[in-house]
Order: C-alpha cells, then structure tokens, then sequence
C-alpha cells in the first residue's frame, strides 16, 4: 500500500527531474507538423516559380519587363498581406484559420497558372498565390511559438527553417523532373499535391496546441504603434532588421555575379549551371545552419546569433566584391551567405518570438515580414541598378 500510495504521490507531483524533461521537450507532433508543412508548401510553390518565366515569356509570349514587373507587384503586395496577416493573426482562435486557408489557398492560386492562357490571368493568379502565402506567414509562426516552451524558441524556428531550405532544394528538382516527365503545364498542376499536403500538415499540428487562451479582443487596426509603444527592445530589434534587410541582396543577384564573372572564361552556358551549382550550395548551407543557428539562439540569446549571422554576411559579400573570375573564390563566398541567412532567419524569429507579448505576437511576426518584404525589395533594386 505504501509503495502504491508513493507512485500515486509521485505521478499527482512530477519530480524537480520531470519537470525539466517536460520544459526541454520541444520537437513535439505539432512542431513536425509545422515544420513539414514548411517543406511541403516550398516543395510545392516552387515548382511554378522555378517555371514561371518560361510560362510567361516561352509559351505566353511575354516580354522580360513584364515578368518583372509581376513578380515586383506580387512581392510588394505579399509584403502588404504579411503586416495584415499579423493583425489579424493576433487572435490565437483566428490565427488558426488563417494559417490552414493561407497553405490551402497559396498551393491552389499557384497551381492554377498551369492552366492560364493570358498574361493577365498568370498575373491574377500569381498575385493571390503570394498575398495568401504572405497572411500565412505570421500566423504560422505564431502557432510555432504556442507549441514549444520560450527556452526552445530557438530551436522550434531552426527546425522549421531546415524544412523550409530543404523544400526550396527540392522544388527545383522536382520542377526538373516534372517537366522532363509531363511538360510545364500540367508539372504547374501539379504543383497542387505537396501544397494542399502542407494544409493538412498544419491541421495535425492543431490537434497540438494548448487550449485557446481568452486575451482581450483587439480589433482590427493598421495601428502598430500600442505594439511598440513600452517594447523598446523589440523597437531596437526590428529597426536593426530593417537596416539589415535593406542591404540583403536577393540570392538571384548573387548568381548573376558569378554567372557574369565566369561567362568570359566557361561560356554562358556552363557559367549558368556553375550558378546554380554554387545557389544549391548555398541552401544546402542554410539548410545545415538553421538547426545548429536554434539551439545557439537557446543557449546564448537569438541577438548574439543574429550579430552572428549579420557578420557573416559582410564577409560574405566582401568575398563577393573582390571574387575574380574563379570558382574556388565564389565558393566560400556563397557557402558564408548560406551560412549567414540560416542564422539569421532562425535568430530573427526567436527574437520577435522572445520579446513581443503574446497577446500581439502575430502582429509582431507581421510587422517583421513586412520588414523583410520591403527592405529585400529596396536592397535588390538599388543593387540591380547598380
């Protein structure tokens, strides 16, 4: 009776040993969920954005401009959609509709441009795909931070970054293989299996997460200021990220230095697969970091990765800036840019994460990838004009 009274009393108050396995368990069902809905939603959007130019100017009959000015105005309005998506993403019951709707609505808008016949119609369909995709973003990270315990803030966003890296090195592959099998337009079609899968990733993670804690109800507003008003260390964050972000250069960019650098010595066409060769370097880099980058972000506080991270990138494009027309100098340039972006996107999440107030973390995680949106555009069109 003793012995039974004893496991009794042992099981209605966890040992100090227990509590500390519960507090440090962070790779949980719900964290799998959220992590291969990550995968699955790249595996799946990039297939038609790897394919999206040779839609629209090989089969369409569109002109270079205007594919440029699709993707700027599609970028620009996620952009807008993300700091939207945040406001709205503030109440935890609504963020969870958010969240299944975006994945479901981004993987149908983008698998429907397999079946455009006009600039126009790609152009609606492309928009809606990257406006979805930008009102999930914030709820998504949201729902990461109500899974996992804010000591494992780090290592639930490295996670879920790992995924997203792996699923941007096997769209284009997949998007290969599709093509190679089928052809562009129905592999775009296609393109619908993997990002309806990543929906229904993220309703398993739902059947995860805590009861929905009642916060006051904030309505609707484009109002930011309440969030910063008394967090003057997330003021000093999110301005830091956004000097940051304006200088972060598209990786798009960075292959077309080394194309032009190699182009007099290999001839374009191996100087373009040399291109790619080093970008798949670079997410497989990024890929690798982000885990590592989460559980330093846990152990010394994410803004020391982030400083980190921020360092890495100026080596990075210092290399950049004095590479010749040589392999073996752009290599450590792409791999340190690889390194650099798993860092820093795992330390940026686990800071918004760490230091917003839960009851607005999705306006939080909005303002942040909006910040992203704009500053990546401001940083890759002056570099492009330059």
């Amino acid at each position: 009776m003793s012995q039974a009274g004893d496991q009794e009393n042992n099981e209605a108050h966890p040992t100090e040993e227990g509590k500390e396995l519960a507090r440090d368990r962070w790779l949980t069902p719900g964290v799998w969920g959220i992590g291969l809905a990550s995968f699955l939603a790249d595996l799946g959007h990039e297939v038609p954005t790897a394919l999206f130019a040779s839609l629209i100017v090989g089969l369409l009959g569109g002109s270079a401009a205007i594919l440029g000015l699709l993707e700027g105005l599609a970028d620009g309005l996620a952009g807008v959609a993300r700091l939207g998506g945040g406001l709205l993403a503030d109440e935890p019951g609504r963020r969870r509709r958010i969240a299944v709707g975006g994945y479901a609505s981004t993987a149908i808008c983008a698998a429907l441009i397999g079946a455009a016949w006009a600039v126009w119609q790609v152009a609606l369909l492309r928009i809606g795909a990257w406006v979805a995709r930008g009102l999930r973003v914030p709820a998504r990270n949201a729902l990461l931070a109500d899974l996992v315990p804010e000591n494992r803030y780090g290592r639930a966003y490295g996670f879920e970054r790992m995924m997203d890296n792996l699923g941007a090195i096997g769209g284009p592959l997949l998007a290969l293989g599709l093509v190679a099998i089928v052809g562009i337009r129905p592999a775009i079609l296609l393109s619908v299996i993997p990002g309806l899968l990543a929906a229904l990733s993220i309703l398993f993670a739902l059947r995860f997460l805590p009861p929905v804690t009642r916060f006051e109800r904030v309505p609707f507003s484009l109002n930011i200021r309440p969030l910063l008003e008394k967090r003057l260390r997330l003021r000093q964050v999110l301005l830091g990220v956004g000097l940051f972000e304006a200088s972060n250069v598209a990786a798009p960019l960075l292959i077309l230095q080394a194309t032009q650098l190699l182009t007099p010595g290999l001839g374009l066409q191996a100087a373009t697969q040399v291109g790619l060769v080093l970008y798949l370097g670079y997410n497989v880099t990024a890929s690798l970091a982000s885990l590592p980058a989460g559980r330093l972000s846990d152990r010394w506080g994410p803004l020391a990765v982030l400083m980190a991270g921020t360092a890495c990138f100026a080596l990075a494009f210092l290399c950049f800036a004095g590479s010749q027309a040589s392999v073996w100098l752009l290599v450590p340039a792409f791999l340190l840019a690889g390194l650099a972006i798993g860092g820093v996107e795992t330390s940026e999440h686990a800071a918004i994460a760490t230091l917003a107030p839960p009851e607005r973390r999705g306006s939080a995680f909005g303002l942040l990838a909006a910040i992203q949106s704009f500053g990546n555009i401001l940083a890759s069109s002056c570099a492009g004009l330059l």
